[in-house]
Formats: structure tokens, sequence, C-alpha cells
């Protein structure tokens, strides 16, 4: 794939926003709301000069019904988790350098960094490398999000970790946002969406 992978689509051409109607142009109307100031204020891009969106969310506007509730599900993780914001970028991370998802890692080490963790950990955690500065309850996302993404099996041990530091809840919010992660790095290789 060449021509800088469809100008960041990947195996998708970027959406006019111009040709957009019904919920499409909704959805694309509360990305551009909601989504895109957010990545701004943070350091990544999710559209183009031309104000064509880039990431998972061109390819959100090929089911923008399904899209849209996906997106619902990650603002409700969001809004009523009890991981802090580090603890949740370990996890993002953790998850993006298994699928090795380009944009997902892109993306989310500026959100990490804004997050505190610190740029060696960061490119560590991008790398698949544990890094070294993490708290202990980021060691022990980081090692459920890691068993979850690569053997899909958590034993005793690593629950019990979990279940001290975090509670059943916290437990039960880690292996949501490890869910959601997978699918958004799912949509992001199996269109191959470079980073910009």
């Amino acid at each position: 794939m060449t021509a800088a992978s469809h100008e960041f689509g990947g195996r998708l051409t970027l959406v006019d926003p111009a040709a957009l109607t019904g919920t499409a142009r909704e959805l694309f109307g509360h990305i551009q709301q909601h989504v895109v100031p957010w990545a701004q204020r943070t350091g990544f891009a999710a559209t183009t000069g031309d104000g064509r969106l880039i990431g998972p969310f061109n390819a959100c506007l090929l089911n923008p019904a399904i899209a849209g509730e996906f997106l619902k599900l990650q603002a409700a993780e969001e809004k009523y988790t009890s991981l802090n914001e580090r603890v949740r970028q370990v996890l993002i991370l953790t998850v993006g350098a298994v699928w090795q998802a380009p944009y997902e890692l892109y993306a989310h080490s500026a959100v990490a960094r804004q997050a505190g963790l610190e740029a060696s950990d960061v490119a560590a955690l991008v790398a698949g490398v544990p890094p070294k500065h993490l708290t202990d309850a980021e060691k022990i996302a980081h090692r459920i999000a890691l068993a979850l993404t690569t053997s899909h099996h958590v034993d005793d041990d690593l629950y019990l970790d979990a279940q001290k530091t975090f509670g059943a809840a916290g437990v039960f919010e880690i292996t949501a946002l490890t869910g959601i992660y997978h699918t958004v790095c799912g949509i992001l290789n199996v269109f191959a969406v470079p980073a910009p």
C-alpha cells in the first residue's frame, strides 16, 4: 500500500464529510464535537488537514449505528471506571503493543505522556517490554492486560493480586477496557490504518 496508505485511511478511502447523510452525518458530527478536540488537546491527529477522519474514526462511518453504540461504551467506561488515567493508558498501550496497531500506539502514547507516564515507560510499553517506573498497581494492570491479550487466561495468583489491588469491580473494568481496545486494534489492523 502506498500514497501514505491512502493518506492515513489504510485500505479505506477517507470519507468526504460533504458526502455524508443520515446517521453517518450525525456520527461524524459527534466525533468532530467530542473526539477531535480531545485529540488536539492531547497531541495527536484524528483528522486530516481538510477535516476527514483518520484512525478508527474513518472506519466507524462504515456502520454508524454500531460505531455510535461502541463509542457510547467507550465513553461509559471512561466515565464510570475506578481506574486512574495512568492505569488505563498502561492497559491500552499493552494491548496495542501486542496487536502492533500503529495508530493506536501513536495516539495513546500521546495520551499516556499527558497522563504523566514517563517517556521511557511509554516507549517500553510500545515496544512490548515491561516498563521500569510503573507503580505496583500499574504493573499488575500491565500483567493482566498482557495475559488477557496473549494467552487469554489469567492464573489464580495474578487474579488474586489484581483483586487485592483493584477489587473485583476493578478487575471487571480492566477486562472491559482490554476488550474495548481489542476491538479498536482489530479495526485498525484489518483496515491497515497507519499512524500519520
